[in-house]
């Protein structure tokens, strides 16, 4: 959703075009899950620079360094303020972890 120079992408969770669940680890899942973001950003007229918040829902803390290495590879240089929460579940058990961001940016969409 863009309103004005913000975009927000909510519930963003690892799933396929054909809507099965991405396989592979928590690296694999949290790649696709920013796949799908930066690609909802670019729709909207952002970029993966635009990105100001992120927030990672994580079903289990052994996988926190992890996933925070891959935002790294994709924040590398824009250094988003970012969040990591543990919760108990997410909506599929395969799921291992679930990210939102919001991005602004300069002009009308």
């Amino acid at each position: 959703m863009r309103v004005g120079e913000r975009i927000l992408v909510s519930g963003t969770a690892p799933v396929e075009a054909d809507g099965s669940s991405t396989p592979g680890d928590a690296a694999a899942q949290a790649r696709r899950c920013f796949a799908i973001i930066t690609k909802a950003i670019g729709d909207l007229g952002g970029t993966a620079s635009d990105v100001v918040r992120t927030r990672m829902y994580i079903v289990d803390p052994a996988d926190a360094d992890t996933i925070g290495a891959v935002h790294g590879e994709i924040f590398a240089d824009v250094r988003p303020a970012a969040t990591m929460v543990v919760v108990k579940a997410l909506l599929r058990d395969e799921w291992l972890v679930e990210i939102e961001a919001e991005a602004l940016v300069q002009g009308d969409a």
